[in-house]
């Protein structure tokens, strides 16, 4: 059970009820992860704003849902991980591909650099090795790319973070997370 409120897409009022109407537009519903930012305005608008700017970014939508649901898995977050393996798929992403990016990998050499990149981000808390900085550049990732990856592993970690702390209940096909060894 959520341990706070949803907002109600229909009741909501004033900054809340624009926002809203927003999400509404460019997703198509008011799911209950917006529903449940929405309780603060400013939280919203980084949320918005976030994948606004991250869907016109260059790793691309599969990419971006690949690294999604290796976090969301690493960060043991039910939620994002159902999200984003139903976005995946629409992005074009294979069984494989999501099972793959579940267990923190990839069959696509640049697409598993950025992930294992990702990962290691998390892992470090930001701190990572020389070594690891130059496997994401031998993938290819250029400068821009590399930043791009650090701003979807933030706006992923506030998701998963959201939806973990506050119990949020899920909208999609549930996909657990897998059991990480300790």
């Amino acid at each position: 059970m959520a341990r706070i409120n949803t907002v109600d897409h229909a009741s909501a009022t004033g900054e809340r009820k624009d926002l809203m109407d927003g999400v509404k537009a460019q997703f198509g519903a008011v799911i209950k992860m917006f529903g449940t930012a929405a309780n603060s305005a400013p939280a919203l608008k980084f949320m918005l704003a976030g994948f606004g700017a991250l869907g016109q970014g260059r790793l691309g939508a599969a990419l971006g849902e690949q690294i999604a649901i290796a976090m969301a898995n690493r960060n043991s977050c039910e939620y994002c991980l159902s999200a984003h393996s139903a976005l995946g798929k629409r992005a074009g992403l294979s069984a494989d591909a999501l099972s793959a990016a579940r267990e923190g990998r990839s069959d696509d050499a640049r697409a598993a650099a950025a992930i294992t990149f990702a990962l290691a981000l998390v892992e470090g808390r930001g701190h990572v090795s020389d070594a690891q900085f130059a496997a994401v550049r031998a993938a290819g990732f250029d400068d821009e790319e590399i930043v791009e990856i650090i701003a979807h592993v933030a706006l992923n970690i506030f998701t998963n973070y959201l939806n973990v702390a506050l119990d949020v209940p899920v909208d999609f096909p549930s996909v657990k997370p897998l059991t990480r060894a300790a």
